[in-house]
C-alpha cells in the first residue's frame, strides 16, 4: 500500500499541494503534520510511521517534508528499510523500489558518513551550483 506523509511549518501554509500531488502518486492514506522539522513531536509522522508494514511504500513530496536534519532522515529511512518498507520522494525521485533510487539513497548516506555539509558544499562549489538549493536535507 502507498501511504504518504505530508508536512508544514506554519498554520499559514497549505499543504494543498503536497496533498494533491501524494493523491496522483496513488497514495490512498495520507498523514500530514503542521509543525517545524525540527519540532520532536508530530504526531501525525508517528501515526503514519506505526501504520506502515513490510510490503508498504512511504511517499513524500520532498525529502525535507520528512525532515531537517540528514542524520534523523538517514536513520527513519534505514529503520523503515529493516521493516520492509520501501520509500519515494516525489521531488527528488528517490525511489527506494528501484536500482538508482536504491543507489541514489546510498550516496547520500555515503555523503552523509563522510561530514555531508562540508562534502555537499564543496561538490557544489566545484560545479558552481549554489549551495542554498540542499541546505534544506542537510
Amino acid at each position: 500500500m502507498k501511504i504518504g506523509y505530508g508536512r508544514v511549518s506554519t498554520d499559514d501554509q497549505n499543504p494543498d499541494l503536497q496533498l494533491t500531488a501524494l493523491k496522483r502518486a496513488g497514495c490512498k492514506t495520507i498523514f500530514t503534520d503542521k509543525a517545524t522539522g525540527a519540532h520532536v513531536k508530530r504526531p501525525e509522522l508517528a501515526k503514519c510511521l506505526k501504520a506502515l508494514k513490510a510490503g508498504d511504500v512511504l511517499i513524500v513530496w520532498k525529502l525535507d517534508r520528512l525532515g531537517r536534519s540528514l542524520h534523523d532522515l538517514i536513520g527513519l529511512l534505514d529503520d523503515l528499510k529493516a521493516r520492509g518498507v520501501g520509500f519515494r520522494s516525489l521531488t527528488e525521485a528517490i525511489d527506494t523500489a528501484t536500482p538508482t533510487g536504491r543507489a541514489m539513497w546510498q550516496m547520500i548516506g555515503i555523503l552523509a558518513e563522510l561530514g555531508a555539509p562540508g562534502v555537499i558544499r564543496g561538490i557544489w562549489n566545484m560545479c558552481d551550483i549554489p549551495f542554498y538549493s540542499t541546505s534544506r536535507i542537510m
